[in-house]
């Protein structure tokens, strides 16, 4: 029973943590655009062709 003393207040600081990141996050526009990211994985990028390495690795 002593150990709910304990708990309970734990469980209510890390609600309270938990709400104001949460609070914040909000405040900060994290939540604000959340079509694009999903969508930005779909557009491929340009292939450019790669240039052969000069760095070749002598046998001596």
């Amino acid at each position: 029973m002593n150990i709910l003393l304990a708990l309970i207040p734990i469980s209510l600081i890390l609600l309270g943590i938990a709400v104001s990141a949460f609070i914040w996050a909000v405040r900060r526009g994290q939540f604000d655009d959340l079509d694009t990211p999903a969508l930005d994985i779909l557009h491929d990028d340009p292939n450019e062709p790669h240039a052969p390495s000069e760095n070749h690795a002598d046998a001596d």
